[in-house]
């Protein structure tokens, strides 16, 4: 897209406008524009579909998501020193970037998408801020309605919370991964080099892909991350010990499951989990 190749480099950009990366917001620029492209078309294809951005800063992962076609793109950033940087991308790509002044966190997206007028199910694409992304991936993946408003979410994360939603029971497997695998298919995409980014951050970033299951086995959400809460909450313990914080006496709901009341939390399997909160929910 012709208007989007004229825009200066992000690194004039970012010294132009003196954007300095704010630690307590957790931000770090991602300035290598081909890594922003790859980023984009692992979330694709974007040809006529709307987009969910948080947190675009100078706004080097939502050029590449209008270049690679995106209908428009809703872009949420609570830090209005990168709102004439966006107002440029906005102008350059015809109109098709919508800028929404909020944090993300406390945002009802289903309303702001509406508001504007956005196509659901959309896509979510972020290079998300370290300090809220796995707080922000809770939010999306225990939404009350499922199938919901986004149909694939592709997210950068720290390394380590990237292998926590993959991760397969038995091994770093926790709360977070129980949520994201009954809901959503994840995978690991690639990582990006600290180099990519300014700062550096001290840590390796990982891509990652979550594809809405829309019809998962059926479990009560509120029960589930009671018993998720209750299990990992203290992990190291049998889950006859662990669960007891449920108010109810844990081993019958195990043994009715299958579960061994002397297992672990981390080893037991999604499937399980589900199985537990239904027994849960129906317990006296």
């Amino acid at each position: 897209m012709s208007g989007l190749d004229d825009l200066p480099p992000l690194r004039e950009v970012i010294g132009a406008q003196n954007l300095i990366a704010k630690k307590s917001l957790g931000q770090n620029f991602l300035l290598d524009l081909n890594l922003t492209g790859r980023i984009a078309r692992e979330a694709g294809p974007l040809a006529g579909r709307d987009v969910l951005e948080i947190g675009p800063g100078p706004g080097g992962l939502t050029r590449a998501l209008l270049a690679e076609g995106a209908n428009r793109v809703l872009a949420i950033e609570r830090d209005d020193r990168f709102l004439p940087a966006l107002a440029d991308i906005n102008t350059a790509s015809g109109n098709r970037l919508i800028v929404e002044p909020a944090d993300a966190l406390g945002a009802d997206e289903p309303a702001l998408l509406a508001r504007h007028g956005l196509k659901t199910p959309v896509t979510i694409v972020a290079n998300l801020p370290y300090n809220v992304g796995t707080a922000l991936l809770v939010k999306w993946l225990t939404q009350p309605v499922w199938p919901t408003w986004f149909s694939s979410m592709t997210l950068m994360f720290q390394r380590e919370v990237a292998e926590r939603i993959v991760a397969a029971n038995g091994t770093d497997f926790g709360r977070l991964s129980v949520l994201a695998q009954w809901r959503t298919k994840p995978r690991m995409l690639f990582d990006v080099n600290p180099k990519a980014f300014l700062p550096p951050p001290s840590i390796t970033s990982t891509v990652v892909r979550l594809d809405v299951t829309p019809d998962p086995e059926p479990a009560p959400l509120k029960m589930l991350e009671a018993v998720t809460a209750a299990g990992f909450g203290q992990r190291r313990k049998m889950l006859r010990a662990s669960l007891k914080t449920l108010g109810r006496d844990p081993i019958p709901l195990l043994e009715s499951c299958g579960i061994d009341p002397t297992t672990r939390a981390e080893q037991v399997p999604v499937t399980k989990f589900l199985a537990l909160a239904r027994a849960y929910a129906a317990s006296p």
